[in-house]
């Protein structure tokens, strides 16, 4: 299959998990209540069908967020795509009231996602799709292109579509974290596919495993294979003494407040350090108390039945990992002894974190016009818009990878109405500015506060 021929949107997106899910919710509300001004979008995902960490949905697990923290609620509380309005859809809405729960099991939440997915009138969504290229059209310079230019390579077909885009979303998620020299096999996992890789082994071959990390992820891997491998030792390699507790106090939550966005990105220095320094600990390697509990009650029964099925390998790392036939073998280093120690597995599961997005190669020819600071970062506007040299009109925003300039919040679920909504906000803002002159911006019906 060939080249198709130019297609021409308002708006591209590349990646379509929650955040850029949330921007199609705040573009199609838009076009319901401003229906002279539509706004036209598509969106490209590289995964085969619509999914959202589905190989970390273990039984029983919940989210870290309320429920009232949805795609849409926070912009628009009368949204008919809140989760609200998912459970009455589904029938579910007063067993869930009367479930007394502020925070949804994960399989539940996923199912929601999946449902505002296939409920968006005007969704243009197009999966197994990999945008390779970004750049301006041929022929035309930043001055005076109206577009920029994305090829998009499908992966089933092998076909190219070359596609013009006024304004681009990157959305491209997280990318899963591993120690050097370390390769995922059969045997060898990262958190990220662990429900995949653990549903094609045989239960009774698995006789001992092993979870390297200390936060969230890590504790609940190691919870579920205790409990569903009765047989099994499991060994936790924190590199902590012990999984820290995330804090989850109303204060603490506040950090991620729509508002507190604007105190980090008008800060000082010293005020986004200190964001960092003081509430790090609500999100980065962290356990809900909860299954913190959870891992050490089990740990007291193992005493009491003077079993050592779960096993508490605190203060160690990895040093090294190879494949001995069918072992995996683990060089582990600790740092209360300083003594070296090898352990054979079945299976090694790093629940060892993601690196964020990293926006620059897919930027490509496009990259250039992009301004950076002094340090040589991308240079992030308020609206999370890449600043531009002078005369590109087109504009690229960014869901995810700005940390640095919109502090703890930027890709988290907290902020992604929020978010999405004033990504949106700007979009329509400067097209009425290039339609109109300077023009009164065309804002978002419903938005709130």
């Amino acid at each position: 299959m060939g080249t198709r021929a130019h297609e021409e949107y308002d708006v591209v997106g590349i990646g379509f998990g929650p955040s850029n899910l949330s921007l199609a919710i705040a573009l199609e509300e838009h076009w319901a209540n401003v229906p002279a001004h539509p706004i036209t979008a598509a969106f490209f995902e590289r995964q085969p069908s619509f999914g959202w960490h589905r190989n970390m949905l273990l039984p029983a697990t919940t989210m870290q967020i309320s429920f009232l923290k949805d795609l849409a609620t926070f912009r628009n509380p009368v949204s008919r795509f809140s989760f609200v309005s998912y459970l009455h859809e589904a029938g579910r809405l007063a067993q869930f009231v009367n479930n007394q729960a502020f925070y949804p099991t994960r399989e539940e939440f996923h199912q929601y996602l999946e449902w505002v997915e296939s409920s968006l009138a005007n969704r243009a969504a197009y999966y197994g799709s990999d945008v390779t290229g970004l750049r301006l059209p041929p022929g035309s310079s930043a001055e005076s292109a109206e577009y920029l230019q994305l090829e998009v390579r499908d992966s089933i077909g092998a076909g190219t579509r070359l596609i013009n885009a006024r304004n681009v979303v990157i959305s491209t998620g997280l990318v899963p974290r591993m120690p050097d020299g370390v390769r995922c096999d059969e045997r060898v996992w990262h958190s990220s596919e662990f429900l995949e890789k653990y549903r094609r082994v045989n239960p009774h071959e698995l006789k001992r495993v092993a979870v390297v990390g200390a936060g969230q992820s890590a504790a609940e891997i190691t919870r579920f294979l205790y409990d569903m491998l009765p047989d099994t030792r499991v060994s936790a390699i924190i590199p902590s003494y012990g999984y820290s507790v995330a804090d989850d106090t109303p204060f603490a939550n506040q950090v991620f407040d729509p508002s507190a966005v604007d105190h980090y990105f008008f800060g000082t220095d010293g005020t986004r350090e200190a964001f960092w320094r003081y509430h790090k600990n609500t999100n980065y390697s962290v356990v809900d108390n909860e299954v913190i509990r959870d891992l050490y009650r089990r740990s007291y029964d193992d005493s009491i039945r003077n079993t050592r099925r779960l096993e508490f390998l605190n203060l160690t790392r990895v040093s090294e990992v190879r494949r001995a036939g069918t072992e995996t073998r683990v060089s582990l280093y600790s740092l209360l002894d300083r003594e070296s120690q090898e352990l054979s597995v079945d299976a090694l599961i790093f629940a060892t974190g993601y690196d964020g997005m990293e926006p620059t190669n897919m930027l490509g020819d496009v990259g250039r016009y992009c301004l950076r600071d002094d340090d040589g970062n991308l240079r992030v506007e308020r609206d999370y818009r890449l600043a531009t040299t002078a005369g590109l009109r087109c504009g690229i925003y960014l869901q995810g990878g700005t940390e640095r300039t919109h502090g703890l919040a930027a890709s988290l679920l907290s902020n992604i109405a929020v978010r999405s909504g004033e990504i949106a906000d700007s979009i329509v803002h400067r097209r009425a500015e290039w339609e109109n002159g300077a023009g009164e911006p065309l804002v978002l019906a419903g938005r709130a506060g």
